[in-house]
């Protein structure tokens, strides 16, 4: 089994600034759409917060990736392509595997921006959209996901299963450091160095169980194999996303 750490919505690169956390609840913003969109800030409701993050760039009639979506019944879907892909396929991730996404968020203007968890995946199907026929690309395209609307590249793939976004802005959930910059994390016990894609480098572990994660890049995939303890500790998160 493999959970993958997830890096989606808003920034300072893509968007601007950080997703907001309004009434204890964070709100991930999908980022500006590129390729193929059906759905506008405005269209999630979103458009006042696109556009006091983006400071004004962005609002409620632009088009964005509305990627991880999830649905009313309980379904996340969720679209990879190009060398996150890639790295996905070459570590072996698939059914039954969990994404965990996370992003950059901030309660308000004063307060210091963060990396959380906010949503889950847990996978039960794929879809290698550049095999798949008419009537499965329909599937997604119908709920206008942007990944069917238009290939966005030849190893274009769509993970389905379960998955929830988070109803509260848990301490469980956070990532970051007190204090910290967003890239200082506190990780988990379980998790060690040569654990984590993109993580091998020494000087990413420090004491205190603390890691420097990455700046860049998408997905970090942990194998857990059969072990016990990040079973225990991915289904009190689990439990923090309903």
């Amino acid at each position: 089994m493999r959970i993958i750490f997830s890096r989606k919505g808003f920034d300072s690169a893509a968007g601007g600034g950080p997703s907001p956390i309004v009434d204890d609840r964070p709100l991930s913003l999908p980022i500006p759409a590129g390729v193929a969109s059906g759905t506008s800030y405005g269209d999630l409701g979103l458009g006042e917060h696109a556009s006091k993050a983006s400071r004004g760039k962005l609002g409620p009639d632009d088009l964005c990736h509305h990627d991880p979506m999830f649905l009313d019944d309980g379904t996340c879907i969720f679209g990879q392509v190009g060398a996150a892909q890639t790295h996905l396929a070459n570590q072996g991730v698939g059914l039954g595997d969990v994404f965990l996404f996370f992003g950059l968020f901030r309660e308000e203007e004063t307060c210091e921006p963060h990396h959380r968890i906010f949503g889950f995946l847990e996978v039960k199907r794929m879809v290698h959209l550049g095999e798949s026929d008419e009537a499965d690309r329909r599937e997604f395209s119908d709920v206008h996901h942007p990944h069917a609307l238009e290939m966005h590249g030849s190893n274009d793939c769509l993970y389905v299963g379960s998955g929830a976004t988070a109803n509260s802005a848990s301490d469980t959930l956070r990532l970051t450091v007190p204090g910290g910059p967003p890239s200082l994390w506190n990780h988990p016990e379980w998790l060690r160095k040569g654990g984590l894609s993109y993580h091998d480098r020494d000087d990413r572990w420090l004491r205190g169980g603390r890691l420097r994660s990455v700046a860049r890049g998408q997905e970090f995939v942990a194998d857990i194999g059969r072990r016990q303890a990040p079973r225990r500790w991915l289904a009190q998160v689990l439990s923090e996303l309903g």
